[in-house]
Parts: structure tokens; sequence; C-alpha cells
């Protein structure tokens, strides 16, 4: 909600916003949360008056409800699909990554976490011709690796040298500094996580290391594991669906992390690009 102004509704002249700033009332929220008989005595304003202005701020600023057609015809605007420029991972994905989500890739050491992010990184960056804000919390991207991977699809110096401005990069190597940068893009920007596995200490299975609680946050999971016969060092990997909103889990896919693949025409994009 907003910021209380003299104007914002009848009633709220500059004298009055003044006395609630006074007494740490600045917002709307702050204002129809607060004990008006405590604000009345403190501010020396009418009790009656501030009763009448909480009633119009709520009827001015309360969201009205939506039935279900509604909501969807908002969903269906409001929501782009983004190839990753992996065929086979966009299948796997239901044609690609869905703004407004949280996709989470999760794999043990060398599974090709970082590999896949920057895939996708520079797919946004220069097939899609968007930008991408890229949190490194492991020092894993250079501009090198993103420069490589824009060379395998384009000659272009200027091409490449145009998708490179597009991607900017923060790095927070702690939980305080991701915090930060989270806190800062909030409502702004969709974001795509990776996540480490750990090994349960009771049954000594793989499980992805951000916990129990986390686990209700993404909205997709995939599940990135060395090929057989491949090893850590090749470039093939099983990606396995672990969690979807719209497929059914367990589905896999090979998918070559170590060349960007061939090019693919990415999805008609649903409603506004992010």
């Amino acid at each position: 909600m907003g910021v209380l102004r003299p104007g914002l509704c009848p009633g709220l002249t500059q004298d009055m916003v003044q006395l609630l700033r006074s007494r740490g009332i600045k917002t709307v929220v702050d204002l129809v949360s607060a004990d008006l008989e405590e604000v009345a005595q403190k501010c020396g304003l009418s009790y009656k008056a501030l009763v009448a202005l909480r009633r119009v701020l709520l009827a001015q600023f309360s969201a009205f409800p939506f039935n279900g057609a509604d909501l969807y015809e908002e969903l269906k605007t409001s929501t782009a699909i983004l190839s990753t420029g992996i065929a086979s991972l966009d299948k796997l994905l239901d044609a690609g990554l869905y703004t407004g989500e949280v996709t989470e890739i999760v794999g043990g050491p060398g599974s090709g976490k970082t590999q896949v992010c920057l895939c996708v990184a520079a797919h946004v960056a220069h097939g899609l011709q968007q930008n991408v804000l890229y949190i490194d919390s492991n020092g894993g991207l250079t501009a090198s690796r993103i420069l490589q991977l824009l060379q395998a699809r384009t000659p272009d110096e200027g091409e490449q040298a145009g998708a490179l401005q597009r991607i900017q990069v923060v790095r927070a190597f702690d939980i305080f500094q991701m915090l930060d940068v989270l806190q800062d893009l909030r409502g702004a920007v969709s974001q795509q996580v990776t996540n480490h596995m750990t090994r349960d200490r009771d049954s000594g299975q793989l499980k992805p290391a951000l916990g129990r609680s986390w686990s209700f946050v993404p909205s997709t999971r995939l599940l990135l594991d060395t090929s057989q016969g491949a090893g850590a060092s090749g470039s093939w990997r099983v990606a396995c669906l672990t969690k979807s909103p719209r497929l059914p889990t367990g589905f896999q896919e090979t998918v070559d992390i170590g060349t960007w693949g061939t090019p693919v025409q990415s999805p008609t994009l649903q409603g506004d690009h992010m």
C-alpha cells in the first residue's frame, strides 16, 4: 500500500500527515493496522475522524474479489514461457521456464547445475533478447564461459557483446547478501534457483540440501544426474522431473550440457515478457 500524503483521500491534510508521521505512522498499512484510540491520544486527533479516514482508505486500497475465470485470464496475460535453448530440457519443463514461478535445479557436485544456468542465461540474453540477472553464490560464473557459449551460437562479435551486456551478475556468498538481493528484487523479477544435494542422515538417500521448509517453495524441480557410462566429466546428464504443477513427475530426458545444442525456435510467449 501507499505512503500517507496530503490529498491521498478526502480528509487527509498536511497537518494530519505530519502528526501521524511523528508517531511512526507513515503508510496506509501503518494506519489501518494501528490502535486508533491510542493514535488519537498521542497525536491529538479526533478518534471519529481517524475511524472515518481508515474506512475510506480501506475502501480505496483493498483488493476486490475475483472469480475463477477472472483469475485465469489474469494468469494468462501475466505469464510468459521462456525457452531454455535446450530442446530436451524445454520438453521436460512443458515448453520452458514459466515466469512468476520458482524453478529449482538440484544435483550433486559436477551434475551440471551451473552449466545449465549458464546456457539458459546465454540463450535468454541472445536468442530472446531479454535481460538476465544472474545471482552467483559460488563463483562459478565467468565472462569467458558465457562468451564460449555465445561464440558457439553466433560468430558476430557485436551480437556477442550485446548479449553479454544484457547479463547482469550479482555475487552473494552468504545468506545475508542473498536476502538483500532478493529483497531488492521482490516483485520485479522471477527467481530461478539451484540447490545442492545432501544425504539423509537416517536413510542415506540423496535429497535437496535446503531442507523441508524450502521444498514447498519451488513450483518445478529438476534433478540432474550423470548419465550412465559418461561419468562426471562427460557432457550428458539425465534430467528427471521430480515436481511440477503441469506434468506427471518421474519423466526423464537426456540433456547434453557440454554444448548449447542446435538452435531451436522458442515457443510462443503467452502474454508480456518479464
